[in-house]
């Protein structure tokens, strides 16, 4: 089902705005505006839709214990709703899934909404280095893509509490000893680059992949032109505060001209970031249950619903 704004703005009338722009400001990314406007057109209606989803999943599991309900059976421990973001480097994914972060905890039925980024699942820079792929940091095989998998199933069938490492920005690198810890939320939201992937299938071993835990996933589409310039406008924001700091991995980039840091931020881009985007994110995208397209403003212009 296809969606332009306009069509879905009208659906706000149904959906309570539990958000201030104080809000907004406090999650807005680097180089990805948002405002109130786009909230209430875009992301009020989603999160109502999002609770019909979670309603029916609930209800689901609620006629099948009772189907399956057999004296002294233990009863089944209710499991979170997972919800995955995915999209290229910059395209604004994680201001998407703090967005709905927010907007779902303030659901009565949903209060508990935990965060985690598949960042924390990259593999250290010195196994990275290793294996001769620190330059493909961000591509699949970066991965650790069996802790993933095994934290989302520990999540999924209801553990107390599953924890997941903490990435450093700053660092550039996994932090020794930091986690996340998860602990039977309402709704688990995923955010990453390459959480869609399809299974990879070895001979005699099940194909399993990141995305058959969700129960909806969310893909950010902007054009390529578009994600290139925001790109480079990331990059000259940190290069005059993060990239600035004491232990920054990038602090090198710090001292760079407007001209340098430019032309910097456009290398890595077509080095790194597009050829991911072709060869792993991209394909990803007819896989999601809802599509973004986003204008050059970060507007997101239409929208994109499977049926089932």
């Amino acid at each position: 089902m296809r969606f332009e704004r306009e069509q879905w703005a009208r659906l706000v009338e149904r959906t309570p705005l539990p958000l201030t722009q104080d809000d907004v400001d406090r999650i807005a990314a680097f180089g990805d505006p948002i405002d109130m406007r786009e909230v209430e057109a875009i992301y009020r209606p989603l999160s109502a839709l999002l609770q019909l989803y979670v309603d029916g999943r609930r209800r689901t599991t609620r006629e099948r214990r009772a189907f399956l309900s057999i004296p002294g059976a233990p009863a089944e421990p209710d499991t979170p709703f997972i919800i995955g973001v995915a999209g290229s480097v910059a395209v604004g994914k994680s201001t998407v899934a703090r967005l709905l972060q927010l907007l779902l905890s303030r659901w009565e039925t949903t209060p508990r909404v935990d965060l985690v980024t598949t960042d924390g699942f990259l593999l250290p820079n010195a196994v990275l280095e290793e294996r001769g792929i620190m330059a493909r940091k961000g591509f699949p095989e970066s991965y650790d893509r069996q802790a993933l998998i095994d934290f989302l199933a520990a999540v999924k069938g209801g553990q107390e509490c599953v924890e997941a490492p903490v990435y450093s920005h700053l660092f550039y690198d996994i932090v020794p000893g930091e986690s996340i810890r998860v602990s039977r939320p309402d709704i688990l939201i995923v955010e990453g680059l390459n959480v869609l992937q399809p299974p990879r299938v070895h001979p005699g071993a099940p194909g399993v992949s990141v995305s058959d835990f969700f129960d909806f996933s969310i893909y950010v589409d902007a054009d390529e032109t578009h994600i290139e310039q925001w790109y480079v406008n990331r990059f000259l924001a940190l290069r005059d505060t993060a990239f600035s700091r004491e232990g920054s991995f990038f602090r090198t980039y710090a001292s760079l001209s407007d001209e340098e840091a430019e032309a910097t931020a456009r290398m890595i881009w077509h080095a790194i970031n597009l050829p991911n985007l072709h060869e792993n994110i991209l394909p990803t995208r007819p896989r999601a249950s809802m599509i973004f397209t986003k204008g050059a403003e970060h507007r997101v212009e239409s929208l994109l619903l499977r049926k089932n």
